[in-house]
């Protein structure tokens, strides 16, 4: 079975907040995942693209809750992430933001919430990276896991084998076992982790549920 990753997630409105949790992720987490919304596609607003920051050495995807991508593209670039993930209901044509990226050596993904079939968005999928089954509750820790949604793994690799894809939204110890065995590759990790009592701890378990071999 491949190697699945996880990532704890970063989302806040407070610079110390955010330095907080970087501190705190710094000493366990290779890979990580911040989110940012400026309000267009959810009810909360978080640090913008312009205000984060991240040690060196850390991989970093940036999940951008937009329906606007090409007002936040320059400072992106900037940044060099991994990865950056928008939503298939943007307003805009997600192609030439993907392309654009690309050429900058950053990856791309796709946000794919509960209504989105990814049958519906072949052309997207076709050229993204990765892609990003979200069961949460956008803007927000806590969201509760909706396994169901797994069967758009599939449907995703039916699109392209090859896509990387990751999953967002009530990950815990409970599921995580189920998640990695539905071929997920990256599972972000938000509340479990930031509202552990130990991070660290937390982190290790949920590394060694997924390195379990048994079948669900």
């Amino acid at each position: 079975m491949a190697i699945t990753t996880i990532a704890p997630t970063i989302l806040s409105s407070d610079p110390n907040e955010f330095k907080d949790t970087v501190q705190k992720y710094f000493n366990f987490a290779k890979r990580v995942h911040i989110d940012i919304s400026d309000g267009t596609l959810t009810d909360n607003k978080t640090l913008n693209e312009t205000a984060i920051w991240w040690p060196k050495g850390w991989t970093v995807d940036i999940h951008m809750m937009t329906t606007t991508p090409s007002a936040h593209l320059d400072n992106l670039i900037k940044l060099k992430p991994n990865l950056v993930i928008f939503h298939a209901e943007a307003n805009e044509d997600l192609i030439p933001i993907f392309q654009k990226l690309q050429e900058n050596d950053i990856k791309v993904g796709v946000a794919i919430i509960k209504p989105v079939y990814p049958g519906n968005i072949k052309n997207i999928l076709s050229i993204a990276d990765h892609a990003m089954i979200f069961s949460g509750d956008l803007g927000h820790y806590g969201g509760k896991a909706d396994l169901l949604l797994l069967e758009k793994v599939a449907l995703c690799r039916d699109v392209k084998p090859a896509i990387e894809i990751g999953w967002d939204g009530g990950a815990n110890a409970e599921n995580i076992h189920i998640i990695t065995h539905a071929g997920v590759d990256v599972i972000n990790v938000g509340s479990a982790i930031a509202k552990a009592e130990d991070a660290a701890s937390t982190f290790n378990t949920l590394n060694k549920l997924t390195e379990k071999e048994d079948a669900i």
